[in-house]
């Protein structure tokens, strides 16, 4: 799960460092990664990944729908809200996916990780400044809490799919799917990019497919509190690699914000 953090992290970076140089079609981006993905699985897992399944599988297909959905709705929110706003209250899937967890799976939800993951969630509001604008609501909060709550549908769905489903099929849903989703609009903002932004793109996509495939495998044994809380990793990467490649400078807020992440996720581990 780490493995995977790190991977969206680069991924993200990328994308950043890409959309400094030149204008980027998210749309674009979010097709790029979805064949990379799927590249990736045919590389890796060529004979284990059933295609065939993801239009028969109900949750199959649920998993791939509202994920690729979900994506959508990051996006859109980012747009809204701002960055710091919708990623707070995105990753707010972590406790709902924890509750869900316990009602869907029989997970247990014990003191550490209801404290692990309130902590996090308080440095991941510092680090963002996710209500330096203000706390008032509008409907694109609505908007987030429902990617939130389609995060932590789609992190249980994962658990349930283990058990009778291959990694790399559950992940072809997301890819296959979200490419169908995709498609048309890139196509219909279609711009010129330069060898530089494919390139970037590309390896990008490969990061962020590496990233989708070591999450989902994770899922197989970790429960979905524990496994959801070391994503919260992935904004601290992003903010120390603003700081690394873009000359950006913590304040002390966010000091503190990324010390109660770290502490946050690293409770669990060393309770275990």
């Amino acid at each position: 799960m780490i493995t995977s953090a790190a991977c969206f992290t680069v991924n993200v970076l990328l994308v950043r460092g890409l959309s400094s140089v030149e204008t980027v079609n998210v749309w674009l981006v979010s097709c790029v990664r979805f064949v990379a993905g799927i590249a990736v699985l045919f590389l890796l897992y060529r004979r284990e990944c059933e295609y065939g399944r993801l239009f028969r599988h109900r949750k199959l297909a649920a998993r791939g729908i509202v994920g690729s959905a979900g994506v959508y709705l990051f996006y859109l929110t980012i747009v809204h809200l701002g960055a710091g706003r919708a990623t707070f209250i995105n990753n707010t899937y972590v406790i709902f996916g924890a509750v869900l967890a316990v009602w869907m799976l029989g997970e247990p939800f014990h003191r550490a990780l209801a404290i692990g993951s309130i902590a996090a969630l308080g440095g991941l509001a510092l680090l963002t400044d996710a209500f330096g604008a203000g706390p008032r609501a509008n409907v694109y909060d609505l908007v987030a809490i429902l990617g939130a709550l389609g995060s932590a549908y789609i992190v249980v769905t994962i658990r349930q799919l283990h058990a009778t489903e291959h990694t790399s099929t559950i992940f072809a849903a997301q890819c296959v799917y979200g490419l169908i989703l995709c498609t048309i609009p890139a196509l219909l903002q279609l711009e010129s990019v330069s060898l530089l932004g494919w390139a970037t793109i590309t390896i990008a996509g490969v990061f962020a497919g590496l990233g989708q495939i070591t999450m989902t495998r994770a899922f197989r044994d970790l429960p979905v509190a524990e496994g959801s809380l070391l994503q919260m990793l992935v904004p601290l990467g992003i903010a120390v690699g603003g700081v690394v490649f873009f000359q950006e400078h913590f304040v002390t807020r966010e000091l503190i914000g990324a010390a109660l992440i770290l502490g946050g996720t690293a409770f669990i581990a060393v309770r275990r």
